[in-house]
């Protein structure tokens, strides 16, 4: 047991010690909901006698462990001291029905509201959003924790611009290095690395169709096909990269993170050779410091071919951009940033801290193109200044007698 799961099971033990019993109403006015899902639900509500607008989360206790239910609520209230993760607020206790306790309110929704719009979000914005959710998530690996449940409905708004938002939802996080069975599920979210838990999943379904007599060794072949495998911050890197696809483009880049599904087939084969590339190239000894400066021509080569030419500033013959059809939109750095976030090995993906280094520059290739644009015409602004101030000196050297 690890030192913050030992700290966590403590606070547990205490809390359920004095977990009282209360009627919601007597103490809360309850406005409406704000989420519902398998744990339960969320209910705007105002303390009656304090007038503090907060979010209770129900959950049932038919379905619900109290250790599970006391984890998350311990977890939020303890170690969620970042500014962009959802902090639980004391309140805890239950009624016949649910356990409950009080978190900060999310009252602008969620970020899938804003994905889910008809209007896609500015750039700018979601390296904003980014920009906070990498801190959030760098605190809670810090501190020993994974989250495993990156996705839009878990990022609640705190303005309409998502100048502010929060990472919330703690009831898969885990400390690193637990063991956990590996689930798999139909989702971009969900790793590659637990694909052989499909195949488990899979082989278990087709055992069912059997006799009554043969079921005994079927329960004992599925107990022996379980996939454990452990809890690492890798999870969420992989999370945080299809989590930026998403809010740039609208949509997922594949179905599911299988060999099964061809979008992401070829994205792995796209991913696998730019790192033989790479590879290549430090064996030459270019080294990756070239890697920035090979990405900016690979931009100006798209530009070239879009204006019918054929050759680079270095005479070479100019090919179209082999990467795989859904990541064509991206700037090279955003490029780089997916094959590093999205790296179908785990044990190489960054930390979610390493995106910080991505921000400020373009993600998508129109972004990148309108910015180089504006450089030119800035550039060509100068010059003209430069060339009529140096006529005017000129001619006003020559006024004066002067040579």
């Amino acid at each position: 047991m690890t030192t913050v799961t030992q700290q966590l099971d403590e606070l547990c033990y205490l809390t359920a010690q004095s977990l009282t019993s209360l009627k919601t109403s007597d103490h809360f006015r309850v406005i409406k909901k704000l989420g519902e899902g398998s744990y339960g639900k969320v209910m705007l509500a105002v303390h009656r006698k304090r007038g503090t607008p907060m979010a209770l989360k129900f959950f049932p206790r038919g379905s619900t462990s109290l250790l599970s239910f006391l984890r998350e609520y311990n977890l939020s209230l303890t170690f969620c001291t970042h500014p962009s993760l959802t902090k639980a607020l004391g309140i805890v206790f239950s009624t016949p029905s649910y356990y409950v306790f009080a978190q900060q309110a999310g009252l602008y929704g969620d970020l899938y509201d804003v994905i889910a719009g008809e209007v896609t979000m500015a750039e700018e914005c979601v390296q904003r959003v980014v920009s906070q959710l990498s801190g959030a998530i760098s605190h809670l690996h810090s501190l020993g924790f994974v989250h495993r449940d990156i996705k839009p409905e878990n990022i609640f708004l705190c303005d309409k611009a998502c100048r502010w938002v929060k990472l919330g939802d703690f009831g898969l996080a885990r400390a690193q290095g637990t063991l956990v069975r590996g689930v798999w599920y139909e989702s971009p979210y969900c790793v590659p690395e637990v694909e052989v838990a499909k195949e488990k999943t899979d082989q278990r379904d087709a055992e069912q169709g059997q006799t009554e007599g043969e079921n005994q060794e079927a329960e004992q072949k599925k107990k022996e096909n379980v996939l454990w495998v452990m809890v690492e911050p890798s999870i969420d890197s992989w999370a945080l990269g299809i989590l930026i696809y998403c809010m740039l483009t609208g949509c997922f880049p594949w179905e599911e993170s299988t060999s099964d599904d061809p979008s992401y087939r070829k994205y792995k084969e796209w991913s696998k050779r730019e790192a033989d590339k790479e590879k290549r190239k430090i064996h030459d000894g270019q080294g990756d410091w070239r890697e920035r400066e090979e990405g900016k021509r690979k931009t100006e080569d798209i530009m070239n071919l879009e204006e019918g030419k054929k050759q680079n500033s270095y005479g070479e013959a100019i090919h179209p951009n082999p990467v795989t059809p859904q990541f064509a939109v991206f700037s090279p750095l955003a490029l780089t940033l997916f094959r590093q976030l999205l790296n179908p090995q785990p044990d190489q993906r960054p930390g979610p801290d390493e995106v910080l280094g991505y921000l400020g520059g373009a993600w998508l290739l129109e972004t990148e193109k309108e910015e180089k644009r504006r450089i030119r015409e800035a550039e060509e602004e100068a010059r003209k200044i430069r060339e009529g101030g140096g006529v005017g000196e000129e001619k006003e050297r020559e006024g004066r007698g002067e040579r």
